[in-house]
């Protein structure tokens, strides 16, 4: 039974993480903003309309397993930038396999919690899990710059992430504040998900 309950839990973040991660990779209007904001058009000759067009056929390429190869309208790779998108991709698929199967661990364990009026049992559990995106916010304002290279030598084996401009131009058109503006909408997508299951719980307590 504890392990049963082990794995539900899991299920239950590994469900939360995947989806705040899906979400803010399919949601394109997060770049769109940050064109308008931090005028990337002004470092290349292109429009808002067709670097989007271009970062959709990014995200394409990313997240639908059937887009076999990356080809992007106004910008071209290098052998380096390539492989190193193939990686990314590789981890999207990863978390998409995983949204999948922590999604049915979920739905069973969230129905288990309904039906027997446990739900408020979820309180404490995710009171405590909300430091955890709290805490990882808090490393990432010290100095962003140290986190996202840590991050990326943790999730690569080479470093064909560190892009030059001539060779991978794409890179123009990806400044660091979008990154740092996707690992917030995840973080604060984690943080909603956990406030609407403590609520849930109080609400039960309450009936």
């Amino acid at each position: 039974m504890q392990l049963k309950r082990l794995g539900q839990w899991c299920g239950f973040h590994l469900f939360g993480i995947s989806l705040a991660i899906f979400l803010v990779i399919n949601c394109t209007f997060l770049y769109d903003w940050s064109l308008k904001w931090y005028n990337v058009q002004a470092d290349v000759s292109l429009t808002n309309t067709q670097i989007m067009h271009n970062y959709h056929q990014l995200i394409m390429y990313l997240s639908f397993p059937w887009v076999k190869q990356l080809k992007m309208t106004n910008f071209n790779s290098s052998m380096a930038g390539l492989q190193h998108f193939a990686d990314v991709k590789n981890l999207f698929m990863l978390n998409e396999v995983v949204l999948l199967f922590s999604a049915v661990i979920f739905f069973f364990f969230i129905r288990e919690l309904i039906k027997t009026k446990m739900l408020w049992q979820l309180i404490r559990p995710l009171q405590v899990a909300m430091v955890v995106p709290l805490f990882i916010g808090a490393m990432m304002s010290i100095s962003f710059d140290q986190f996202f290279i840590a991050f990326h030598k943790i999730l690569f084996r080479n470093n064909d992430w560190i892009f030059d401009p001539q060779k991978d131009p794409i890179i123009n058109v990806l400044p660091e504040q979008f990154f740092l503006q996707c690992f917030v909408f995840v973080f604060v997508f984690v943080e909603g998900f956990y406030l609407f299951f403590i609520w849930m719980g109080r609400q039960e307590l309450k009936k």
